[in-house]
């Protein structure tokens, strides 16, 4: 095949991929909008994994991460999300405040942090300022720009998207914190519309899926697979 047909296909199924996720992402979020399903219908007692903390991204609800917290569940963990998060818009420091102060709030003993794109920027965080006590036994996260995004210099006006810029004073502060990588584990696909640098961290364990967009792999089942082998994985 030409050099040249080969590079229109490559084009073609990058805008078929894009297209695809922002179609995911409008769905579940109108979803999300008029849904009412309830935090406390994914809580489960009497079990002896550990409990599951949700952290959605930036703009994402809680509800966006229901694919996640249901297959979880199901497979006999007690999965908790943080109303307070809203749609998550603030610093990564006001966030990772309200995710401790539910942690502390309740009676935790161990927990895992499941989270997608800023929200593993908060996990990091949290891992890294608030884990003295050693309860947070591992953070999985999903599509994290944890080196940034240079599509975020083209939203430079917007607050709440300047952290991702590559060198923002919130991931040259967490990329400083390399002790805490070993207790991350960042799975992300090929293609990442989102995050074209894709979402690799130094000394982390890296799961790289053939699996393509920013938002869709909430709903992807070998995204899924990835996450309970992870979860089976952790010693109580």
């Amino acid at each position: 095949m030409p050099a040249f047909y080969r590079k229109l296909k490559s084009l073609l199924a990058i805008q078929l991929f894009w297209s695809l996720d922002y179609a995911y992402l409008f769905r579940k979020q109108l979803f999300g909008a008029i849904a009412c399903s309830k935090p406390e219908r994914y809580r489960k007692a009497n079990t002896n994994n550990p409990s599951i903390i949700l952290i959605p991204g930036i703009y994402e609800r809680w509800q966006f991460m229901k694919p996640v917290a249901t297959l979880l569940y199901r497979h006999n963990y007690d999965v908790h999300v943080i109303e307070g998060l809203g749609y998550n818009r603030h610093s990564v420091e006001d966030m990772a405040e309200i995710v401790r102060t539910y942690i502390e709030s309740g009676e935790l003993k161990a927990y895992v942090l499941i989270a997608h794109s800023k929200g593993g920027l908060i996990g990091k965080y949290l891992l890294a300022n608030y884990n003295a006590d050693h309860k947070i036994k591992k953070l999985i996260a999903l599509n994290t720009p944890f080196s940034g995004s240079r599509y975020a210099y083209l939203f430079l006006l917007i607050k709440s998207l300047r952290m991702f810029i590559p060198n923002s004073s919130i991931l040259k502060s967490l990329s400083k914190n390399q002790s805490v990588n070993q207790s991350i584990v960042s799975i992300y696909g090929k293609f990442d519309p989102h995050i074209p640098g894709g979402s690799r961290l130094e000394g982390a364990k890296n799961i790289q899926l053939d699996t393509h967009g920013h938002f869709r792999i909430m709903n992807d089942r070998v995204v899924h697979q990835a996450i309970l082998k992870e979860l089976e994985q952790i010693d109580n």
